[in-house]
């Protein structure tokens, strides 16, 4: 019979931003689906894009960079712009370096703070569990947009 040892869950509260570039040479979005219908719909059900955004310390693009999101969201909403969104934010600098968390969860972009759940990560952050919460810092008529995100999490 093997004894196991008692751990204390460690929290982590974290503060990033999120550039989410949809065009240009250095776009960090890629449109994988088109909306459903044509013209799409005034919340382009149906749309799908892929992200590989840059995470900053602070709002400036040019700010120390923490870490990439990584994943995927998809317009899921016919009355609203919400998206479903799947990513994993993956840390690449600082003491959470080579670190990862996953967050899957509505995020309805137009709301002032949105909350997803975070359901696991790696490295530190294995059997994490906790939220981050998005609220868009700036965002500009073709839809590029800087968002700001506090995540809490609890590790066993």
């Amino acid at each position: 019979m093997h004894a196991e040892a008692k751990h204390k869950a460690v929290t982590h509260k974290l503060h990033f931003f999120f550039h989410d570039v949809v065009s240009g040479r250095n776009a960090t979005v890629a449109q994988i689906i088109n909306p459903v219908k044509s013209p799409p719909t005034s919340t382009f059900l149906g749309m799908t894009n892929i992200m590989d955004d840059l995470l900053t310390e602070g709002p400036q693009p040019t700010s120390r960079p923490v870490g990439r999101a990584q994943g995927l969201y998809a317009s899921s909403n016919s009355t609203e712009i919400a998206f479903l969104q799947i990513m994993n934010i993956v840390f690449t600098d600082g003491a959470y370096n080579g670190s990862a968390l996953t967050v899957v969860g509505r995020n309805p972009t137009l709301h002032d703070v949105r909350q997803m759940p975070v359901v696991g990560g790696t490295g530190l952050f294995r059997f994490a569990r906790g939220y981050a919460q998005a609220h868009t810092h700036t965002l500009s008529a073709n839809g590029e947009a800087i968002v700001e995100s506090n995540v809490n999490v609890m590790v066993p």
